[in-house]
C-alpha cells in the first residue's frame, strides 16, 4: 500500500491546505493528515478542533485519515511506518525552509522518509494561516481562502475573544 502523510498546523486550514491534500489523495493510497500540536505555540484552534475542521473538509475523501501528534514529524513517520511526507510550496522561500527541513527528516530517519514537494495551484499561493487569522480577527472577508464551515468557526472564535 502507497501511504503518505500531510503534517502541519492548520490554524486554520485554508483552501490551499485543502488543495494539497485532494491532489495528494489522488497520489496515493491513504494520505494521513495529521496535525501538529506544538507546546511552543499557541494557536488559535485547539487540536481536537483542527482534526475535527480536517474531518469535515475531507470526509467526501474515503482514503484520507486525518490525526494528530506531537514531538518530531519523523518520528511519527517512523512509528506509523509512513515513508512519504507531502509538503505544499508556495514560494522560493517555502523552497528553501521546507528542503532544509526535508533534508534533516532523511538524516534523521536514516534515509527512510523522503519528502514530495507540491506546488499550489496559483490561485491560493499568497494563502497561509496566519493571514487568514488576521483578517478574519478585523472582520475582513475570508471566504475566498477558507471553506464556509472554517470562516464561522473563525468567525465564533474572534467573538468570543473580543468579547
Amino acid at each position: 500500500m502507497n501511504r503518505a502523510l500531510y503534517p502541519g498546523s492548520f490554524d486554520p486550514m485554508t483552501l490551499g491546505h485543502l488543495d494539497i491534500i485532494k491532489r495528494a489523495s489522488l497520489m496515493f493510497d491513504e494520505l494521513i493528515v495529521a496535525v501538529l500540536d506544538n507546546s511552543q505555540k499557541t494557536p488559535l484552534f485547539s487540536a481536537a478542533e483542527r482534526v475535527k475542521i480536517l474531518e469535515e473538509a475531507t470526509k467526501d475523501m474515503p482514503n484520507v485519515k486525518v490525526d494528530s501528534f506531537s514531538g518530531l514529524t519523523v518520528d511519527y513517520c517512523i512509528k506509523n511506518n509512513l515513508h512519504i511526507m507531502v509538503r505544499g510550496l508556495r514560494a522560493i522561500t517555502d523552497f528553501e525552509y521546507e528542503l532544509q527541513i526535508a533534508q534533516t527528516n532523511r538524516k534523521l530517519s536514516d534515509n527512510r522518509v523522503d519528502t514530495v514537494f507540491l506546488t499550489t495551484d496559483l490561485q491560493y499561493s499568497y494563502l497561509s494561516s496566519s493571514t487568514v487569522k488576521e483578517i478574519a480577527m478585523y472582520g475582513g472577508a475570508i471566504s475566498h481562502s477558507v471553506p464556509d464551515f472554517v470562516e464561522r468557526a473563525l468567525k465564533d472564535k474572534f467573538k468570543v475573544i473580543k468579547a
